[in-house]
């Protein structure tokens, strides 16, 4: 009889790699949780609540002190009877298996509806295995669900304000997918459970590590890489995995004509002479440019659960803008905007930039994420469609440009900015921008967590002031990159 208790959680853990299943239990403490993951549990508990709410009269199981023997114990006393009951966070055990059901209702006839709300905006195959570990478990107590659903977020919903939410979860009825699968759950139970007690897995890096979810444990399972690991190739995937089972761990020990793809022989080839190579066409496309030339950025905040009216679940909607403007005789000036944290920023944030972009010169950004929000800008304020369209139209993606024509064996395979800016430094003429030396904001997640953060009637007016220089400096370093790398492209 094993020692160990499985969870959902866990279940799936097991189901995605038996060896991070073991490590969940026994090495917690190696796990490294990135800030996006956190983001991420963040927004998947802001639905679950705001799902609560659609069912009025639920009841919550437990709190924040309440034991898993004492959540259980709540639950059995709460679905006594025959009346009809909604409870949210219901806690059953059944054959070393604990589980919380997001929502179960069951009606005045005794059928139960047991439903699954994720934060995702569909339904994705593992899902269904989440699904059929609660069935199972609630099955094997003599519970029998009548009616399995996922319920996910329609990123098609509007809020109209007025906390009214109807119509931000779709759904789906799951019930014919996790029936067959309720057969296979003992055999995932004993398999798992024989997985804790025994010795640490034996499995090496794979696809498993990043499918569904980035494992937390990657960088402890990650042995000792050379300086140009084969995993640094762009587009690796299956690649990688078969230069690995080949023996092949260095990009610089990959023999000529293996690779299957231009752009992976080409980082090849320049890791192997150890030096970049910038393309002569860079400088002739940006040469047929005109002038002045605006360098320009977002940030965005997004919500699973909008909280402004007109918007969509997950809608990038900007609240910060920087441009850096280059004249034709040289000279550069800073423009920018932050908004206030009183209210939805996304129309100041418009009206703004259509001041600042003005009418003539390529506007360059990286990537087409702000093409994305001026299309949505444009969809929020008809009224200032025409102008915003215009600036779509002037938009120049240095990405692509970038991409095809240079490359330094230091971005070890990486085209974002943050890999390209420090191969700058060091050439004639160029500074490159250093992200290390601002303040607690060096990352996109982290300039949204910080307007969030501004959001918080809590947050002192100190903190508040804080915050504002730093995503002030943090937006201004990322035009500034853009100038720089511009300049190095330039160079013939």
């Amino acid at each position: 009889m094993s020692d160990h208790q499985l969870s959902k959680t866990r279940m799936l853990s097991g189901w995605q790699c038996a060896k991070r299943l073991w490590l969940d239990a026994h090495e917690p403490g190696e796990a490294v949780v990135s800030r996006e993951t956190l983001r991420a549990f963040a927004k998947g508990h802001k639905v679950g609540t705001t799902g609560h709410t659609l069912f009025p009269g639920g009841l919550l199981i437990g709190g924040d002190r309440t034991t898993p023997a004492q959540a259980v114990e709540e639950t059995r006393k709460a679905l006594t009877g025959r009346d009809s009951v909604t409870l949210f966070e219901a806690a059953f055990i059944h054959q070393h298996v604990m589980v919380r059901t997001d929502v179960l209702v069951r009606n005045a006839l005794g059928d139960l509806r047991l439903i699954e709300v994720k934060a995702a905006t569909g339904v994705k195959p593992y899902h269904y295995i989440d699904c059929a570990i609660q069935a199972w478990v609630l099955a094997g107590l003599g519970l029998h669900p009548t009616r399995i659903e996922l319920a996910h977020v329609n990123n098609a919903f509007v809020y109209h304000g007025q906390n009214d939410y109807s119509g931000l979860l779709v759904f789906q009825d799951v019930t014919d997918k996790v029936a067959p699968m309720l057969e296979q759950v003992p055999s995932w139970v004993d398999e798992f459970l024989d997985v804790l007690d025994g010795e640490r897995p034996p499995i090496d890096l794979g696809p498993q590590c990043k499918n569904p979810y980035l494992c937390p444990f990657l960088d402890y399972c990650t042995p000792p890489q050379p300086d140009y690991p084969v995993s640094c190739l762009p587009g690796g995937g299956k690649s990688v995995w078969q230069l690995r089972a080949a023996g092949v761990e260095d990009i610089r020990d990959i023999p000529a004509g293996t690779l299957g793809s231009e752009i992976q022989e080409w980082v090849r080839r320049v890791t192997i002479d150890g030096k970049p190579e910038l393309k002569p066409a860079a400088a002739a496309e940006l040469g047929t440019l005109g002038w002045p030339r605006y360098f320009f950025d977002f940030e965005t905040v997004d919500f699973a659960v909008p909280i402004w009216s007109g918007t969509r679940p997950y809608q990038a909607l900007p609240f910060q803008w920087s441009c850096h403007v280059q004249h034709e005789d040289g000279r550069i000036e800073h423009r920018e905007f932050l908004a206030d944290a009183n209210g939805p920023p996304m129309r100041a944030c418009a009206e703004s930039l259509i001041l600042a972009l003005e009418s003539e010169g390529p506007v360059f950004v990286y990537t087409g994420f702000e093409q994305r929000v001026l299309k949505d800008l444009a969809s929020l304020f008809p009224d200032l469609g025409d102008d915003l369209n215009a600036i779509i139209d002037r938009l120049y993606d240095l990405h692509p440009l970038t991409r095809a024509n240079y490359y330094h064996p230091d971005m070890k395979g990486s085209w974002s900015i943050k890999a390209v800016l420090p191969t700058l430094a060091g050439e004639p003429g160029q500074s490159a921008p250093d992200y290390d030396e601002l303040g607690e904001i060096q990352e996109g997640t982290a300039a949204s967590e910080a307007f969030l953060e501004m959001l918080d009637p809590a947050t002192s007016d100190d903190r508040r002031r804080s915050l504002r220089g730093d995503l002030l400096a943090y937006c201004a370093l990322d035009t500034q990159a853009l100038v720089t790398l511009t300049q190095a492209l330039a160079r013939v």
